[in-house]
């Protein structure tokens, strides 16, 4: 048993395993859609990780049939129709100007969120079951390994949604994958499978279901643990140098961009249109 104690939040959840820690996306009911409190608690919870002297690797897993769908569009819903995100946050904005910086802020705080796993001293390994859609690919592309369950699907959602992805898919993917794949994913939008996704060396390897991936996952993290942690950690830090000034000073420029020009009209329609469960008929305004 763990000494360590965790940060409460309504959706996550935190085992731990001898040296392995999971911690679960665990709002099973909405499929696991990151609402505002998610992007408070998951960065809380990742740097207390990074701290506790008995964690060696950190497997991120999911409850219910999808490991994420994304933004939760139901609770930012609101707060993207009037164009100020302060709303979110039971706020207004005083001028667009104000808008616009509180919109720069509020993606900078969400980026933070998955910095926190690309940042943190310990290997994170992604176990990836049922869609991992939008901001799941945003999460899991600051992973340092993901495997997957042949269920999986995923997608860079938010071009069909009228929106630049702005969280950390843009800046760490084309590390990871080839680049016009990239493109193609990115100005599509479209659906990819698990087997896709282990042909084009998103993900290292593919199980038969959650349970097995999760397995897999965690002797994988067995295997990670039983070596020199300050070996491992530093092998982390020397891996990460190389990449971190490009991905940093590019997701300040995607957070300068959307805080421009997120508010599009396409994007109101967007969101009407997912509200009303119809397809959207955008006109490039």
């Amino acid at each position: 048993m763990s000494a360590n104690t965790y940060p409460e939040s309504d959706v996550l959840t935190v085992e731990q395993r001898g040296h392995v820690a999971i911690v679960w996306l665990d709002r099973p009911e909405k499929r696991n859609a990151m609402a505002p409190g998610f992007w408070t608690d998951f960065p809380t919870v990742m740097d207390v990780l990074g701290t506790a002297a008995d964690v060696r690797v950190i497997v991120i897993a999911a409850k219910g049939p999808s490991f994420t769908v994304g933004l939760d569009l139901m609770a930012f819903g609101p707060a993207i129709m009037t164009g100020d995100i302060a709303a979110i946050h039971g706020e207004t904005s005083s001028s667009e100007a104000a808008k616009r910086i509180n919109t720069y802020h509020q993606i900078k705080l969400m980026q933070r969120t998955f910095s926190a796993v690309a940042d943190n001293p310990k290997p994170v390994i992604a176990a990836i079951h049922g869609h991992c859609i939008g901001a799941g690919v945003d999460l899991t592309t600051a992973c340092d390994i993901r495997l997957a369950a042949s269920d999986a699907v995923f997608s860079v959602r938010e071009t069909r949604l009228a929106m630049v992805a702005d969280v950390g898919t843009l800046q760490r993917l084309p590390a990871i994958i080839d680049p016009g794949r990239l493109a193609e994913l990115v100005y599509t939008g479209r659906d990819w499978d698990a087997a896709e996704a282990l042909e084009m060396g998103f993900v290292t390897a593919v199980h038969d279901d959650a349970e097995k991936t999760l397995e897999a996952a965690l002797d994988l993290a067995d295997a990670i643990a039983a070596n020199s942690p300050l070996a491992v950690q530093g092998s982390k830090v020397v891996l990460n140098a190389t990449r971190r000034r490009d991905v940093e000073e590019n997701l300040d420029h995607v957070a300068l961009w959307n805080a421009a020009f997120l508010y599009s009209d396409d994007l109101v329609e967007s969101i009407q249109a997912f509200v009303e469960k119809r397809p959207p008929e955008y006109e490039g305004k």
